[in-house]
């Protein structure tokens, strides 16, 4: 067990705990899966939110340790985020599978041509993957919304959001 830290060691046991709790709730509603993170994953969360805490006043400050409790905890909100809503997943790893082979390619990007350029064809990628993710046909997706978005009204421009999105 050498260059192995128990306090890392004791923080993905309880990772893996609440990875447990969604193994659980992988084929059930959205409804009840937020009941069951409510029941089984928050308290979970809990102690270890105190834990890392409580952990934090214990190690040395600019340590490797010290700097990713630091991490996690300034990021805590967004981390536990998945708690609030059934419909968000605990992690984004569908996601990194889904753009992996646009990241696989990425040396490739770097002659977008400039960085504008290369934030654009970043964000159409992003709308792809994220249409396919969602069950649509990304052509049909970004040519309807595309073709709409110039007279569409500000208040009603969530119906472009792709949970919410249905062809015309």
């Amino acid at each position: 067990m050498a260059n192995k830290s128990q306090l890392a060691e004791q923080a993905l046991h309880s990772i893996g705990g609440l990875y447990g709790v969604e193994r659980q709730a992988r084929d059930i509603s959205d409804e009840d899966r937020w009941r069951i993170r409510q029941e089984k994953a928050a308290p979970i969360i809990k102690t270890l939110h105190d834990w890392m805490l409580a952990q934090r006043d214990l190690v040395p400050n600019g340590s490797a340790t010290a700097k990713a409790l630091d991490y996690s905890l300034k990021r805590w909100v967004a981390l536990t985020r998945y708690l609030d809503d059934g419909a968000v997943p605990i992690d984004n790893n569908q996601v990194e599978n889904q753009i992996r082979p646009w990241a696989f390619g990425r040396s490739n990007w770097l002659f977008a041509g400039s960085l504008c350029s290369g934030k654009r064809a970043a964000a159409i990628m992003s709308l792809i993957q994220s249409a396919r993710m969602n069950g649509h046909d990304p052509y049909a997706y970004l040519k309807d919304i595309l073709t709409r978005l110039p007279t569409q009204q500000a208040s009603d421009i969530t119906e472009f959001l792709l949970h919410k999105w249905a062809p015309v």
